[in-house]
C-alpha cells in the first residue's frame, strides 16, 4: 500500500516496479497525450447510459436560437439559465457524454469568500442554485454538502489578507470567524495548529458532486424545453458575412447534421482553443496537468470542513471518511498535444511535480503519515493568463460566446456565471460587472501571442495561492508594447506597471533603473533563474497591507503636482477618430454627454448600456473638417471625433463602440492611431509658465479654455495639445506623433527644470485623481453602476431632447429616486485602506469602499464606495448627511466622514487656474 508520508513517498517513487496508482514518469515543461483510460476517482462520472452509443442520443433540430457546446458545469449552467430566461429552442452539444473532459474529476470545492465583490456575488449564486434552487425544482438532490470551510494563516500578512474578506463578507451576510490556533484545534481535532497564526471559518462553505450538479441542471433545462445531445462532436462553424461586413455566426456543423443558429456558446474548456478556431476566434487559455489524491480511511475525518492552506499551496478536501489532497505547484505540466479522443481518461501522476504538495499536507494533518492513497486523479484543466475565465461575445464574430478558461473554478463559479452569460446572450449585456471575465479585457494583439498566453498563465497558476497584495505586478511576458518614452523614463527611475500588455509608469524610484526582465518561470522547467533581479525586488517591498516602503516617493509626486508641476507619461490611452456620414448620429447615440459643441471643443462623457450601466467615460473632441494629417488629424469632409480612452480597457471600448455602430447600422468608420502617437500630461500651478515656454500657442483661460484643444507647435514639432485635467489642476495633455516623442519631452523637462518638475506615475494619478474626485472606470465606475449613482448626472444631456443609448433607463432611475449613491469618505486615522473595506450606517453594513488611496494634500485616507438603504429606499443626500459611519478593515472598525462633494478643492477652481486661496498660496 502506498502511504502519504513524505518519507514512504520519496522512497516509493525511486523503488521500481510501481504500482499504476503511483507511476512515477519523468516529465518536463510540457507532454504528450499520454493517459490511462480508467482511474478510480470520488464520483459517480455521469448520467446513465448505455454502452456502445455511436450516435447522437437525440436527432438533430434543423435550427436553434441558441447552441451550447459542451456538457461540463458551464455549458449545463448556461443552458439551464438560458431556459430560466424564457428561451426553449436552445440545444446543448457534448461530444462524449456530460461532464466529459474536465468537469467529472473536479474537486468540487466551493469557497464564499474571494477577493471580489462580484465573485462573492457569483458564488453565492451557484450556492443557492446548487444547496436549493435546483431540488425545489426537480426534486433531485445534487450531492451538495455544507460541511465548511477553513483558510489556514501560517503569518500575519495571511490573516490580513483573510480579514479583508471577512470584512467584505459582512456586506454580503456571509458568517465568518477568525479563529485562534486552539480554537481551529477545538473545531480539527486532526490539525496541526503550531505554527499557525491564526484562521478563517466559514461555516456555510461547502462541497458539489459534477455529476450530481450537471444532471439536475440538465433535467432542469430539458423540462423546460431545452434539447440536451450528447455522442455528437462538432467539426465546424459557419460564419457569415452580412452587408456591413459584419462576420456572424451561421451554423453548426456536426458529422449528424446542421443546425442553424445565430448564436454558439464556447464552453468546450480545454478544447475552447480548437471550437474557436472553427469560426475564426481567438480563445486565449492552455492546458495543463491538475492533481489530486484520494486518501483512505482516516479516522475522525468525518465532518470536517475543507481546507486551503495557501502558504503550502494545498487544499484538502473532505471525501467522506477520508481527504482529497491537491494543490497549485511552480511547475505545472503543459498539455501541447490536446486530444479530441480524451473524454473520461486520466494522466498518470508525475510524482515528481506532485510531491511538492505533500509537505505541506502532511504537516497540517499529520494523521496522514501513515494514510494509504486510494486513487490518484490527474486531469486536464483549463488556464489563462490572470487566472479569471473567458466569457462574452468575442470581438471577432459577432454571436459567438464563450465561456470557458475557468481555472479549476468552473464548478462553484458556474452558477453565477452560467446565470450572466445566458443575460449577456438575451440582452446584450450581463447584469454584474463582468469586465474582469470578458474577452475584450484583453488587446487583440495578445489573445493569439503563443508567449504571452503560456507564460502569464504560468504565473498566474504558480500564483494562485500567493496573498493577494494591492499593488502586485505581473513577472510574465512584459516589455510587450512599450510606448516612446520608455527608455528615457526607465533610466529615471521608472517603476513600470503592466496594462493590457503595455508597459505604463507606476511611480519613479530614486535608486535608478529598474528594467524588468524576461521571465524565468521562477526557476521551473531549467530556466536559469533571475538572480539578481531589482525590479523584482522592488514589488517584494510592495507585499505589504501596510503603507509601501515607498509612500514618501509618490508623496513627493504628489504634493509635487499640487504645488508646482508635474509631467504623466499617459501614452497608453486608446486614440480613436470617429469619422464617416452617420458619424454625428453615432455621436449623439453613443455618448451621454452633448458633444455636437463647436469644433475645438473637449467633452468629458460616458458610454452606456442598455440598462444605463456605464460602459467607458472618455474624452470626445470634435475636429474640424480638414484633409488627412495623420496622425494628428484624419480625412474628414463633415463630423469628426477624438476619442481619449483609458489604455487599461481600450480594447473593451473599441468593441463596444463597434458592436453598438454596427447593431445601429450607422455608416462610421473607427480607426485606431493608439500605437502612432504618445501622450504627456503636464500638471500643476506652474504648467502653463512651463508650457507657454514650449508650445507656440497663448494659454490663458481666455485664448486656451479649460475642456479645448488645437493643433500647436512644441519645440518645432506639431502636437494636440488639451487643455483637462485627471488630477484637479490646472493642466494641459500634449498628443505627440511618436516620432516627436522625445523631442517634446526634452523641451518639457528642459524648461520645467527651473519650476521644479518631476516625473510622476499612475500611483500619483490613482492619489490625485481619488482626492479630487475624479472616477476610475472599472473600480468606483463600472457597467453596473449608472451615472445617476456615479455623481456624474453632468455628463448626461437629459436636459435635452436627444436619444442617447441608456436614456431610457436613466429617466425612469431619475423617477424612481436612487436605491443606490456613491459617497466619498475621509477617514482622520493614518491607516492604508485599499477598496473592499465595510461601511456601516448606525451600525449596519450599507456597502463597501470600491477604490481607496491617500490623499496627501488632505493628509487623510480617502476612499469612495455605494451605499444602500437596508430598508430597501431612496438613498438621498439627507440619508447621508444624517447617518454616523464606520469602516471596517480587517475587523477594525474606524470612523469616517461622509462626503457628498470631494474634500478638495470643491469648487473646482484649480483646474481653472485660479489658485488665489490662502491654502494653495501656503502649498505653493
Amino acid at each position: 500500500m502506498a502511504f502519504l508520508g513524505t518519507a514512504a513517498w520519496r522512497a516509493m517513487v525511486c523503488r521500481q516496479p510501481l504500482s499504476p496508482l503511483c507511476r512515477a514518469t519523468t516529465r518536463c515543461y510540457s507532454s504528450q497525450s499520454t493517459h490511462t483510460t480508467e482511474k478510480s476517482v470520488p464520483y459517480e462520472k455521469t448520467l446513465k447510459h448505455e454502452d456502445g452509443l455511436s450516435g447522437p442520443t437525440k436527432p438533430l433540430p434543423k435550427s436553434a436560437d441558441v447552441v451550447v457546446i459542451g456538457g461540463g458545469s458551464l455549458g449545463c449552467q448556461t443552458l439551464y439559465h438560458l431556459c430560466k430566461l424564457g428561451m426553449t429552442n436552445v440545444v446543448l452539444l457534448e461530444r462524449d457524454r456530460l461532464t466529459a473532459g474536465t468537469t467529472w474529476h473536479t474537486a468540487g470545492l466551493l469557497w464564499q469568500l474571494r477577493p471580489s465583490d462580484t465573485e462573492v456575488e457569483l458564488l453565492a449564486h451557484t450556492r443557492n442554485v446548487v444547496s436549493s434552487e435546483l431540488e425545489e425544482e426537480t426534486g433531485l438532490e445534487t450531492g451538495w454538502i455544507q460541511n465548511g470551510g477553513l483558510f489556514i494563516a501560517s503569518n500575519k500578512q495571511r490573516l490580513d489578507e483573510y480579514k479583508r474578506l471577512m470584512s467584505l463578507g459582512k456586506v454580503y451576510g456571509i458568517e465568518s470567524h477568525v479563529l485562534s490556533p486552539a480554537e481551529t484545534k477545538d473545531l480539527y481535532p486532526l490539525m496541526n495548529v503550531k505554527d499557525l497564526y491564526g484562521t478563517l471559518y466559514v461555516p456555510k462553505d461547502g462541497t458539489m458532486d459534477p455529476a450530481g450538479t450537471c444532471t439536475t441542471l440538465s433535467r432542469a433545462a430539458t423540462a423546460r424545453g431545452a434539447s440536451v445531445i450528447e455522442n455528437c462532436p462538432v467539426t465546424g462553424i459557419q460564419v457569415k458575412v452580412d452587408d456591413l461586413g459584419v462576420k456572424r455566426v451561421k451554423a453548426v456543423q456536426t458529422p449528424h447534421g446542421t443546425i442553424r443558429t445565430p448564436c454558439v456558446v464556447n464552453c468546450a474548456g480545454v478544447w475552447a482553443t480548437k471550437l474557436g478556431e472553427m469560426a475564426g476566434v481567438n480563445v486565449p487559455l492552455i492546458a495543463m496537468h491538475h492533481a489530486y489524491v484520494v486518501t483512505e480511511r482516516i479516522e475522525g475525518i468525518q465532518n470536517m470542513p475543507n481546507v486551503r492552506d495557501h502558504d503550502a499551496s494545498v487544499y484538502l478536501r473532505l471525501q467522506g471518511d477520508a481527504l482529497s489532497v491537491g494543490g497549485y505547484e511552480q511547475n505545472p505540466i503543459f498539455w501541447d498535444d490536446v486530444s479530441d479522443k480524451f473524454a473520461f481518461s486520466l494522466f498518470d501522476l508525475d510524482w515528481d511535480v506532485f510531491m511538492q504538495h505533500i509537505d505541506g499536507a502532511v504537516n497540517r494533518v499529520p494523521a496522514l503519515e501513515q494514510t494509504g492513497i486510494k486513487s490518484t486523479v490527474c486531469g486536464p484543466e483549463s488556464f489563462t493568463a490572470d487566472h479569471k475565465p473567458l466569457m462574452g461575445e468575442a470581438p471577432e464574430v459577432r454571436g459567438f460566446f464563450l465561456g470557458c478558461g475557468f481555472n479549476s473554478a468552473g464548478m462553484m463559479l458556474g452558477g453565477g456565471c452560467g446565470k450572466e452569460l445566458a443575460h449577456w446572450i438575451i440582452h446584450g449585456r450581463p447584469e454584474k460587472d463582468m469586465y474582469g471575465y470578458d474577452i475584450r479585457r484583453f488587446h487583440h494583439s495578445l489573445t493569439n501571442n503563443n508567449r504571452w498566453i503560456r507564460e502569464r498563465s504560468h504565473e498566474s497558476y504558480a500564483k494562485n495561492y500567493s496573498v493577494v497584495f494591492p499593488f502586485d505586478e505581473p513577472l510574465a511576458s512584459r516589455n510587450m508594447r512599450k510606448d516612446p518614452f520608455h527608455q528615457v523614463l526607465q533610466e529615471h527611475g521608472c517603476v513600470f506597471q503592466e496594462r493590457h500588455g503595455w508597459e505604463r509608469p507606476g511611480w519613479f524610484n530614486r535608486d535608478g533603473a529598474a528594467p524588468v526582465l524576461d521571465y524565468d518561470y521562477y526557476g521551473a522547467y531549467n530556466v536559469p533563474k533571475n538572480t539578481v533581479y531589482k525590479y523584482s525586488g522592488i514589488l517584494s517591498k510592495e507585499y505589504t497591507f501596510d503603507f509601501p516602503p515607498h509612500h514618501d516617493v509618490i508623496r513627493d509626486e504628489c504634493l509635487t503636482c499640487r504645488n508646482a508641476v508635474a509631467v504623466f507619461d499617459m501614452s497608453y490611452f486608446g486614440k480613436f477618430y470617429l469619422s464617416g456620414p452617420d458619424a454625428k448620429k453615432a455621436a449623439d447615440w453613443l455618448f451621454t454627454a452633448d458633444v455636437n459643441k463647436a469644433p475645438g471643443s473637449t467633452v468629458y462623457t460616458c458610454m452606456l448600456n442598455q440598462r444605463g450601466g456605464v460602459e467607458s467615460d472618455l474624452t470626445v473632441s470634435r475636429l474640424e473638417p480638414s484633409p488627412a494629417h495623420l496622425p494628428l488629424t484624419p480625412e474628414s469632409n463633415g463630423d469628426a471625433y477624438y476619442l481619449a480612452i483609458g489604455g487599461g480597457v481600450a480594447q473593451h471600448n473599441w468593441s463596444h463602440i463597434q458592436s453598438v455602430l454596427q447593431d445601429q447600422g450607422f455608416r462610421c468608420t473607427l480607426i485606431d492611431h493608439t500605437e502612432d502617437m504618445g501622450m504627456i500630461s503636464i500638471q500643476g500651478p506652474k504648467s502653463r509658465e512651463l508650457l507657454q515656454e514650449v508650445l507656440d500657442s497663448e494659454l490663458s483661460n481666455e485664448a486656451f479654455p479649460f475642456s479645448t484643444h488645437r493643433i500647436v507647435s512644441a519645440a518645432g514639432h506639431q502636437v494636440r495639445a488639451m487643455r483637462l485635467s485627471f488630477v484637479g489642476e490646472m493642466g494641459w495633455e500634449l498628443h505627440i506623433p511618436k516620432e516627436s516623442c522625445l523631442p517634446v519631452y526634452n523641451a518639457v523637462m528642459a524648461a520645467g527644470a527651473k519650476y521644479g518638475i518631476c516625473n510622476a506615475g499612475y500611483r500619483a494619478i490613482d492619489s490625485l485623481s481619488i482626492e479630487k474626485g475624479y472616477r476610475h472606470w472599472h473600480a468606483d465606475l463600472r457597467p453596473d453602476d449608472t451615472p445617476l449613482e456615479a455623481g456624474l448626472a453632468f455628463t448626461c444631456k437629459l436636459k435635452t431632447s436627444i436619444p442617447f443609448m441608456g436614456r431610457t433607463a436613466l429617466e425612469a432611475q431619475k423617477a424612481e429616486g436612487l436605491r443606490r449613491r456613491i459617497v466619498c469618505f475621509t477617514v482622520d486615522e493614518k491607516v492604508p485602506m485599499f477598496g473592499l473595506e465595510a461601511i456601516f450606517r448606525n451600525g449596519v453594513p450599507v456597502g463597501h469602499l470600491r477604490r481607496s488611496e491617500f490623499g496627501f494634500a488632505i493628509d487623510k485616507t480617502i476612499g469612495y464606495g455605494y451605499i444602500r438603504n437596508p430598508d430597501g429606499g431612496v438613498v438621498s443626500p439627507d440619508f447621508v448627511r444624517s447617518g454616523d459611519f464606520t469602516l471596517e478593515r480587517m475587523g477594525v472598525t474606524y470612523k469616517a466622514t461622509a462626503h457628498l462633494k470631494s474634500p478638495f478643492d470643491p469648487e473646482n477652481k484649480r483646474v481653472k487656474g485660479i489658485y488665489g486661496s490662502p491654502q494653495d498660496k501656503a502649498r505653493m
